[in-house]
């Protein structure tokens, strides 16, 4: 997929910093209908988790990852539905380690949703 040539360079090495790029060239059309319903979010997160682990990316790139992506979206993309609103309003409130810990969690609830 195109995202993922974005984030990871050619040797395969994750380049975090690339994330907010990747998500602000995201046409906004789509960023709705993948924010717009809750289960249909955790549905497109599974299968980017599938693909970046099928490209190598371990439990803690993957945890790194949706927290920057979690971070681009409680600054940048109102809530669309209440599941996205406490998850702003969790992200909010916590700190840094409570927000990696929150993303690890993320990625398992979007694994299970495989």
């Amino acid at each position: 997929m195109s995202e993922i040539k974005h984030v990871v360079d050619k040797d395969g090495e994750l380049e975090l910093g690339k994330i907010d790029q990747t998500l602000d060239r995201m046409d906004a059309g789509t960023k709705d209908d993948i924010l717009q319903n809750f289960e249909h979010f955790k549905g497109y997160l599974a299968k980017r988790i599938e693909l970046a682990e099928n490209i190598g990316l371990n439990e803690e790139q993957l945890a790194l990852v949706a927290q920057k992506i979690a971070g681009y979206l409680a600054k940048n993309e109102d809530p669309r539905n209440r599941e996205e609103k406490l998850l702003q309003e969790l992200w909010k409130v916590g700190n840094e380690e409570e927000q990696h810990k929150l993303s690890h969690l993320l990625v398992k609830l979007a694994q299970a949703k495989a």
